[in-house]
């Protein structure tokens, strides 16, 4: 993956250093947590126990693709919980028309929705918090009121669509299978394409960017696009896991999203990010939760202590990173 902007290589040892650190700081960190749970619980190493994981993170690990682009940019989107809810519920009532239904309406519908927030941020200049926070709360209404205020929870009526949604891929789910797709084609996309260049260079700077050609405009609204698509989809696929379109879930999911994608190295500024930092946050996240299980006297509220934590940690850390960066 190419090296974050705000530290190049080539700077000294200690800047090769700061910049790995910045990187794959969560990689190692998820390294050592899955020795210690490998040691600490018997069960916490099988091959069951990893699938259980494997499924539980893929959705999340769907939206954060989409994230690191918006964020690569200097940008956040606070409405993907709700459009991943959004997805859920018209993938369930789209199983009427068959896989095809049960996949294009909740995809086109959230695409949509994501392009919109991207042209007011991009071409109307409104800032992306105002925007995206409009978005969660106005897709969080669209699921309320097709769902009778959340309670009803339309369930997928399509018999392929639900054999699809159990379906394996050596082992691992469907939902898995993409996740791991569309997070290597991210990757590729990064590291490999004048469009990933494109986004990192928006996000170190908009002027700088404008004056080497490119167009920002239309990279800032691709990545709310991107955002979008990536939640309908994982909605969708959580829809077809579960049979059933859940109105109430994804409720704070955008901040485990962001979590996630910061903890795994991508910087808040904008600039610096990288697919395998990604993938490291959202297992790590996941994985520390299914300790938490393992140990069982503990509450869900802990992950959330725990995450606040990491994130608050790897902040500290850009900023100073940042600043020795700038003093060189």
């Amino acid at each position: 993956m190419s090296a974050p902007a705000s530290v190049r290589p080539g700077g000294g040892g200690a800047a090769r250093l700061a910049s790995a650190v910045q990187s794959y700081g969560a990689a190692i960190v998820l390294l050592v947590v899955v020795v210690v749970g490998t040691f600490a619980f018997a069960s916490f190493a099988s091959v069951g126990n990893f699938q259980n994981i494997a499924i539980q993170s893929s959705f999340l690990l769907i939206i954060a693709v989409g994230m690191t682009f918006v964020i690569m940019t200097g940008g956040i989107d606070l409405s993907v919980g709700s459009v991943f809810a959004l997805g859920g519920v018209l993938a369930a009532y789209g199983s009427r028309w068959g896989v095809a239904g049960a996949l294009l309406l909740p995809v086109i519908v959230c695409a949509g929705i994501g392009l919109f927030q991207g042209f007011l941020i991009a071409y109307g200049r409104m800032p992306a918090f105002i925007v995206t926070l409009a978005g969660l709360l106005g897709a969080r209404g669209i699921v309320l009121a097709i769902t009778d205020g959340g309670g009803k929870t339309p369930i997928i009526t399509d018999r392929l669509t639900i054999a699809l949604g159990q379906e394996t891929v050596l082992g691992f789910r469907l939902a898995t299978a993409v996740a791991v797709l569309i997070l290597v084609l991210g990757a590729i996309a990064v590291t490999r394409t004048g469009a990933g260049q494109s986004v990192l260079a928006v996000g170190g700077s908009e002027s700088a960017a404008a004056l080497m050609g490119v167009p920002v405009a239309r990279v800032q609204a691709g990545v709310y696009l991107l955002s979008g698509t990536c939640a309908g989809l994982a909605g969708a696929l959580s829809a077809w896991y579960s049979s059933s379109g859940v109105p109430t879930v994804g409720v704070g999911m955008e901040l485990t999203v962001i979590s996630a994608v910061v903890i795994g190295g991508t910087l808040l500024a904008g600039g610096a990010g990288n697919m395998i930092g990604t993938l490291a946050g959202v297992l790590l996240l996941g994985v520390i939760q299914n300790l938490i299980n393992q140990i069982g006297s503990l509450t869900t509220s802990v992950q959330l202590v725990v995450s606040g934590g990491f994130l608050a940690v790897v902040v500290v850390l850009q900023t100073i990173l940042a600043r020795r960066s700038a003093a060189r």
